[in-house]
């Protein structure tokens, strides 16, 4: 294992990744968490009209480049940084080569159904899934043929089988603290997480899955219909 080992998760909103997030800050060997480091920066160029756009814009640097030396940086310990893939709106990804890059998707239904209810707006750019699949292209051919990529319905169906896997495949070790952390914020949440972490600020682990049906309107249909074969080509990744 890498003493300096930096992971780089890229997901989608709504893919449980905030909970991961956690997992992964409360091992002993995380001493740095990055939470959507790019998040200012794309706002600040989109003009996007998020929940908290102004704070989140003064709260990290708005300059592209020095979020990705940010990034690439080498800390004492393991990094943990929780990417969103439709923040990154540069094409020039060699920036991500020093990084492991794994990915976190979740089916497309669940994902529109999550946002629209945490935002009531969004277009197909917004879940992010066309620029996962390009971050996604750019690693299985130029860095790493077989990326770890995690559905997010079987990690909190099995959080320990999954966990102790990608555990195993990044050569670091097994930590129970993953699969328990404490409530409430955490020094590393962004300044957002009063309103897109609610949920995950009061558990302390993964939750099971429960079936429930998804109604979604004909648009949301068509957002799930554009995104649901990148969705069954990451998916073919899966570990």
């Amino acid at each position: 294992m890498s003493k300096d080992l930096i992971i780089a998760m890229w997901s989608g909103p709504r893919n449980l990744s905030t909970a991961l997030m956690r997992s992964f800050g409360n091992r002993a060997d995380v001493k740095t968490v990055l939470d959507e480091p790019f998040y200012a920066s794309y706002l600040a160029s989109t003009n996007k009209n998020h929940p908290l756009k102004d704070k989140v814009i003064t709260s990290q640097s708005t300059d592209i480049k020095i979020v990705k030396e940010l990034c690439r940086k080498k800390n004492e310990g393991i990094t943990y940084q929780k990417h969103m893939t439709h923040h990154i709106l540069d094409s020039n990804l060699n920036w991500i080569d020093p990084l492991c890059n794994c990915f976190l998707i979740r089916n497309p239904n669940s994902v529109v159904s999550s946002f629209m209810k945490s935002w009531e707006v969004g277009e197909f750019e917004d879940i992010g899934f066309s620029q996962q699949y390009s971050i996604f292209k750019y690693v299985i051919n130029n860095l790493n043929p077989n990326p770890i990529v995690i559905d997010a319905s079987e990690l909190r169906n099995n959080p320990k089988k999954k966990l102790f896997k990608i555990c195993n495949i990044l050569n670091i070790p097994w930590d129970d603290n993953m699969l328990e952390w404490s409530s409430g914020l955490k020094s590393y949440d962004g300044i957002w997480a009063e309103h897109w972490y609610p949920s995950v600020m009061n558990s302390t682990q993964f939750k099971r899955e429960k079936q429930k049906e998804i109604n979604l309107s004909n648009d949301e249909k068509k957002i799930v219909d554009k995104a649901m074969p990148i969705y069954e080509e990451l998916y073919e990744y899966c570990i």
